[in-house]
C-alpha cells in the first residue's frame, strides 16, 4: 500500500488540514502522521518519511537542499499551501522530486478582512472596545464612511480582483497599480503606484512576495500616501519595511495601520509594532475558514492521487524535473 507522510503537528492538523481531508487522504495511503506539539527536527523528519512515497507538508516545514537529499525514498513534495518559498524547488528538482503548491483557496475570507480592517479602522471599533476592556469609557471619535472614499489596490491577483468588487459594492471608488496585469474593468482606474499612494485613503498590499518586492512600502513609500490615510497589509511581512512604518505612524502621515502578517516566525505580526496604538493586527488568520482551509487540504489528496497514479497533478512546480514520478508508473 503507498505511504504518504503528513508534517503537520496535531494542532496544524485540525485547524490547517481537517478531518475530512484526513480520512480522504487514508482511503488512498496509509498515513503517517507528526505525533508531537512540534515540528519534527531535520533527522525526525528523515525517519518518518522512510518507506513513504510522498510527503504532504505543513507551511512552516522548511524543505532546504540538505533535508531533500536525504528524503531518497520519496517521489513527491507536497505543500498544503501556496507560499513555496522554504522549498528549495531547484535542489527538489535535481533530485527529481515533485514539488506542489495549493492553489488560492482563501480569496473570499482574506478579501472580507480587508473589508472588516477598513471598517474597524475608520470607526475605531477595536479601540473603543478595548477602552471599555479596561474599565473606561470611550469618547465617541468621528468616522469616516467607505462609500465615496478611494481604494488603492497594490498587486492585483485573486484576491485583489475580489476586493475591488467587494469595495465598488460599498461605493467606493478603485485604483490599482500592478505593472504586470492589464486590468479590464472600466469601473477601476489603473494607475502608476505613485498616483495610487498620492490618492488612495486606503492602501491595500496584495503585492506577490518576491526579492523585487522585499521593502515594497518603504520611508519613500510611506512619504508619498495622502496624509491621514490608512495602510492594511494582509498579503507578506517582507513587502513592509516596519521600521519605516512605525515612523509613519509615529509621525501623523498615516492615521492608522491594519496587519494580519508581519516579520515575525510563521509570517505574523511584529509584537512590538502591532502594540502599536494606531495598528490593528491579527494572528495571520485572515484566511483562516473552514472553506479556505479545506480547498487547500482537499486539493493535497487530490494531488496524491495523481502523484501515486505516477501523473504530475495540477499545481506541480517542477513536472520536467520529476524523474521519480517514473517509481509509481512502474507498480
Amino acid at each position: 500500500m503507498p505511504r504518504i507522510l503528513l508534517t503537520h503537528t496535531p494542532a496544524a492538523l485540525e485547524r490547517y488540514y481537517g478531518a475530512r481531508a484526513l480520512a480522504a487522504l487514508e482511503a488512498l495511503a496509509e498515513v503517517r502522521r507528526n505525533p508531537l506539539a512540534r515540528e519534527w527536527t531535520e533527522d525526525e523528519l528523515v525517519e518518518a518519511a522512510r518507506g513513504c512515497d510522498l510527503v504532504i507538508s505543513y507551511r512552516q516545514t522548511a524543505a532546504g537542499a540538505g533535508l531533500l537529499a536525504r528524503l531518497t525514498d520519496i517521489v513527491a513534495f507536497a505543500r498544503c499551501a501556496i507560499d513555496i518559498r522554504n522549498i528549495d524547488v531547484a535542489a527538489a528538482g535535481a533530485a527529481g522530486i515533485l514539488v506542489t503548491q495549493a492553489s488560492a483557496g482563501f480569496v473570499t475570507a482574506v478579501s472580507e478582512w480587508v473589508i472588516g480592517a477598513m471598517i474597524d479602522l475608520s470607526r475605531a471599533i477595536s479601540a473603543s472596545s478595548e477602552a471599555y476592556h479596561a474599565g473606561r469609557v470611550p469618547a465617541a471619535p468621528m468616522g469616516r464612511e467607505l462609500r465615496g472614499a478611494t481604494l488603492g489596490v497594490v498587486g492585483y491577483g485573486q484576491i485583489g480582483r475580489a476586493l475591488c468588487t467587494l469595495a465598488r459594492a460599498f461605493g467606493m471608488r478603485v485604483l490599482v497599480s500592478d505593472p504586470f496585469v492589464t486590468v479590464a474593468d472600466a469601473g477601476i482606474a489603473q494607475v502608476a503606484q505613485d498616483t495610487l499612494l498620492a490618492d488612495a485613503d486606503y492602501v491595500v498590499c496584495l503585492a506577490v512576495a518576491t526579492d523585487a518586492t522585499e521593502n515594497l512600502f518603504d520611508d519613500a513609500a510611506f512619504a508619498r500616501m495622502k496624509p491621514g490615510a490608512f495602510f492594511i497589509n494582509p498579503s507578506r511581512g517582507n513587502l513592509v519595511d516596519e521600521a519605516a512604518l512605525a515612523r509613519a505612524l509615529d509621525g501623523g502621515r498615516l492615521a492608522g495601520c491594519a496587519m494580519d502578517v508581519g516579520r515575525a516566525p510563521d509570517q505574523m505580526p511584529t509584537p512590538a509594532l502591532a502594540r502599536h496604538p494606531k495598528v490593528i493586527a491579527t494572528p495571520h488568520l485572515g484566511g483562516l475558514t473552514p472553506p479556505a482551509i479545506e480547498h487547500q487540504a482537499l486539493e493535497t489528496v487530490a494531488q496524491a492521487q495523481e502523484i501515486l497514479a505516477g501523473r504530475a497533478p495540477q499545481g506541480a512546480v517542477n513536472a520536467a524535473q520529476a524523474t521519480r514520478l517514473a517509481r509509481l508508473r512502474r507498480h
